[in-house]
């Protein structure tokens, strides 16, 4: 029996609201990647660009992906939708800025805080973002699949919320094949992907 599609984006949105509160500074909720998402994030791997990028509203994403996504990975893409819609629900942005973005160097490998309000993170392959509240005496990190959504400088009330670092999780360290992470990265439309960060070693 199939699930009602409306019924499950509610199922999606639900457990994310509580980034809201005036205390957290990240949500996380673990989310397996399935077969077809799997073997699409693989052939993206292979043959997609390094940076698959649309901007605005959520009725104009399709169209901005699909021509620049590789027909053997397009089932990314309902999947990518699907998250900016929960994205657009719990922020309450209605245009965004959706990346997709091939990741095999130890990009922004220092902690820090992002220069956007609030931002969605979901490693299809490679590890999940890594995260601090002690500034890196302790490192926790999002399995593959995870969604998860963290605070910026910029949200309301983001000094009174709890101090959480984060970093893209180094990969030189790790054996050859898993040197590389396909990374979901979803922010509002003006969002500045290159504003400085406060970062620490």
């Amino acid at each position: 029996m199939s699930v009602c599609p409306t019924r499950r984006r509610l199922e999606r949105q639900l457990p994310f609201g509580g980034i809201l509160s005036a205390h957290r500074s990240l949500e996380m909720h673990r989310m397996d990647v399935s077969p077809g998402l799997r073997a699409a994030a693989s052939a993206y791997l292979v043959t997609g660009p390094r940076l698959l990028m649309a901007k605005g509203a959520l009725s104009e994403m399709a169209a901005q992906l699909a021509p620049h996504c590789p027909e053997s990975a397009r089932l990314l893409i309902p999947d990518m939708l699907e998250l900016a819609e929960v994205y657009s629900a719990v922020s309450g942005h209605r245009n965004l800025r959706v990346r997709l973005e091939k990741i095999t160097t130890d990009s922004c490998r220092k902690f820090h805080v992002d220069c956007v309000d609030l931002r969605l993170l979901r490693a299809y392959v490679g590890p999940g973002v890594q995260w601090t509240a002690d500034e890196g005496q302790t490192v926790q990190e999002a399995p593959t699949g995870a969604v998860v959504f963290l605070k910026g400088k910029h949200f309301p009330g983001w000094d009174e919320a709890e101090k959480i670092l984060h970093r893209s999780p180094p990969l030189s360290f790790r054996p050859v094949p898993e040197r590389v992470r396909l990374l979901l990265t979803i922010d509002e439309a003006n969002a500045c992907g290159d504003a400085a960060f406060d970062m620490v070693a």
